[in-house]
């Protein structure tokens, strides 16, 4: 008989659960029995979710998380809450640490007994890049208000649908030369269902996570240029990888309509591997998966004919 998990029949609020973390661990905790309730500012994002739910297991909230009133209304009932809204824009510190903040009070009036915030590696209030520092400046604020909240520092995060992979696919199957940023960067890419599998075990079990900080991370230590090169190797495909130089890659950085901001290139260049002493997934019991495992398969429909290139083995 299945064990029946700590959540079974709770109310976990997602703020920031429309989006591609999220939606994952929201299928994580409906698997568990919880009662989901996605708050975003676009709850419609979710709505593909609603096959996985059973009746009254799964409800929709708009949510600004840049308003107070508007997050402790979300927030108002549940038994555990995850904060999950991160941004490469506008408003980082009203989106990633003010209402991180606002949450983690809310949730610690209104009795919640859990309390998850999704940060990064290389969250520091004294980070000179915007997303880092705010990022640090929510898990202080976080931590204020709720002691036992737990903080959960991924690196990379990769998936079939959404993430760094299928956007370096598209590239890759588009481009015969492409350039790459942070090309000696290390990393270590963890894949999205590890991630939420973390977090709700750290709801499950707040008596031990609660107050704690982890990194969350795969096993292997990649370059950005060897990622570029497994994707090129899964879909089939003859590519030549141009190591961008620092200067140039700041100079398009810095111009209108790129696809990478200066921020990201600043995180690009640092890289993002697990730092001495903190623990990891493996002390919420989740054993990390490598991107190896899956990147063969998630290119074939990238390939020139997609499964039809396949050759019939006798």
């Amino acid at each position: 008989m299945a064990r029946k998990s700590p959540l079974d029949g709770k109310l976990v609020t997602l703020i920031g659960g429309n989006g591609f973390i999220g939606s994952h661990l929201a299928q994580d905790l409906l698997d568990r029995g919880a009662r989901v309730r996605i708050a975003a500012r676009n709850p419609e994002k979710a709505f593909r979710l609603k096959p996985l739910a059973n009746l009254g297991q799964l409800q929709f909230a708009r949510c600004n998380a840049a308003d107070k009133g508007s997050v402790e209304a979300c927030v108002a009932g549940s038994d555990a809450v995850v904060y999950l809204v991160g941004t490469f824009g506008q408003n980082q510190k009203a989106l990633q640490a003010t209402g991180a903040g606002h949450a983690a009070r809310a949730a610690k009036e209104t009795g919640a007994s859990a309390f998850a915030y999704l940060s990064a590696i290389g969250a520091d209030p004294a980070a000179e890049t915007g997303y880092w520092s705010t990022k640090g400046d929510g898990e202080a604020l976080v931590k204020a208000a709720f002691p036992k909240a737990t903080v959960i520092r991924p690196s990379v995060v990769f998936g079939e649908e959404s993430g760094l992979i299928p956007m370096f696919a598209d590239l890759v199957s588009m481009l015969p030369v492409l350039p790459v940023f942070g090309a000696e960067s290390e990393f270590q890419p963890v894949w999205v269902d590890d991630v939420a599998e973390g977090i709700a075990n750290a709801l499950e079990d707040p008596a031990t996570h609660g107050g704690k900080t982890y990194e969350a991370t795969g096993p292997d230590t990649l370059t950005m240029l060897q990622i570029n090169q497994m994707i090129a190797a899964g879909q089939e495909r003859e590519r030549v990888f141009l190591p961008m130089p620092d200067p140039l890659a700041k100079i398009f950085a810095m111009l209108p309509l790129t696809p990478i901001n200066s921020d990201q290139l600043a995180m690009l260049k640092a890289g993002s591997v697990a730092s001495k002493g903190t623990p990891g997934l493996a002390k919420l019991g989740v054993t990390a998966k490598p991107l190896s495992l899956f990147l063969d398969r998630w290119m074939v429909r990238f390939r020139k004919h997609g499964r039809f290139t396949e050759k019939r083995t006798a």
